[in-house]
């Protein structure tokens, strides 16, 4: 069977998986591509391929096919891929050995290099504010590359996860009073919490932080993008 109208009520439900409400319902999200596909089916997540009427993509048992102009109405690409997938996220509320705590980053580019950056570095947990951009995004997972998919991500109230725990040193970025990340010796359990881009970390979170680090860098630059403060943190606490 190939499906012709966007308004059959299968196909406008897979569309609403474009916004994050129908996202956080249904514990699903959508991606678009061959890569993407396949980090999914090596993450063990992929539930149903949507696939362009025509291409063969390897009999997979759960497959919805489609013509053009359904494929291009559930896309959010302006030239939509010949293949999608619905894929199931993963929950586990369990932290693991090294957490990046992100308190309202807005812009999926940065989140997306964080997550990619935080698989590199073996962060295992990425806790994020309510606030913070969908992690399930299609620009966060392009960004990411996947490795949203490969990672544990936790989202809630950050006053709420960071008060309890107890056995975590919780870092987060001051160049007044921090310490130079190179020197941080004991690299096991540990949080560190990066802000919004423009207003930093929270007044509220920052109170739960029990120390502080900075990256020492040149005079002549005054900050450094989220993203790339981010994978330089995690890159040297590896």
């Amino acid at each position: 069977m190939v499906y012709t109208s966007i308004d059959n009520e299968k196909i406008k439900n897979i569309k609403k998986l474009n916004k994050k409400k129908y996202r956080d319902q249904e514990n699903l999200f959508l991606i678009e591509g061959d890569h993407l596909i396949i980090e999914a089916y090596k993450a063990g997540v992929l539930k149903t391929l949507i696939v362009l009427d025509g291409v063969d993509y390897k009999n997979y048992p759960n497959t919805i096919v489609v013509n053009e102009k359904v494929m291009k109405y559930i896309s959010e690409l302006d030239t939509p891929k010949k293949v999608m997938a619905i894929c199931e996220k993963k929950n586990s509320n369990k932290l693991g050995n090294k957490v990046i705590v992100l308190d309202g980053v807005q812009d999926p580019g940065n989140l997306g290099t964080i997550i990619r950056s935080s698989v590199a570095f073996n962060f295992d947990t990425i806790l994020i504010s309510n606030d913070t951009v969908d992690p399930y995004n299609s620009k966060v997972i392009r960004a990411s590359q996947g490795m949203n998919m490969r990672t544990n991500i936790i989202e809630g109230d950050l006053k709420e996860y960071l008060k309890d725990l107890n056995d975590y040193k919780i870092y987060g970025t001051s160049v007044v009073n921090g310490k130079n990340v190179k020197d941080i010796v004991n690299k096991d359990k540990l949080c560190v919490v990066m802000g919004n881009e423009g207003k930093g970390v929270s007044p509220e979170v920052q109170q739960l932080c029990n120390d502080f680090i900075y990256i020492n860098m040149s005079s002549e630059c005054e900050s450094l993008n989220v993203a790339v403060a981010a994978s330089i943190i995690m890159y040297e606490l590896s």
